[in-house]
């Protein structure tokens, strides 16, 4: 049984399954429209005459979360087998001979 399914039959799970991108995306404009909604009050109180450092300004109460696991990236990329293909002199050659390959079947075709 693999370590997903032990852990959620146990109740343990730390993680709650991930929000669908169309609720996340709908929950992103409605903090993006509530905060323009609170500046406008901010804009409205500062322009009638009370003092800018006395106004609270709004804040993002709600952050989208991110997937990507940073110390993950950085632990993958200190490991000493990673390589980056494209980097490889192999790997532009083979992209060279590619091009070279192209060039002489479209002069053949003409």
């Amino acid at each position: 049984m693999s370590q997903a399914r032990t852990s959620a039959a146990n109740g343990t799970d730390r993680e709650a399954a991930p929000i669908a991108r169309y609720e996340q995306r709908a929950h992103a404009r409605s903090e993006r429209h509530r905060i323009s909604g609170e500046l406008h009050n901010v804009a409205g109180l500062v322009a009638s005459g009370l003092e800018p450092d006395d106004v609270v300004e709004p804040g993002a109460a709600w952050k989208p979360e991110h997937h990507h696991d940073p110390k993950k990236a950085v632990a993958q990329l200190k490991k000493p087998n990673r390589f980056r293909h494209w980097k490889q002199k192999a790997w532009k050659r083979r992209t060279t001979v590619r091009r070279e390959k192209a060039l002489a079947l479209q002069v053949t075709e003409i």
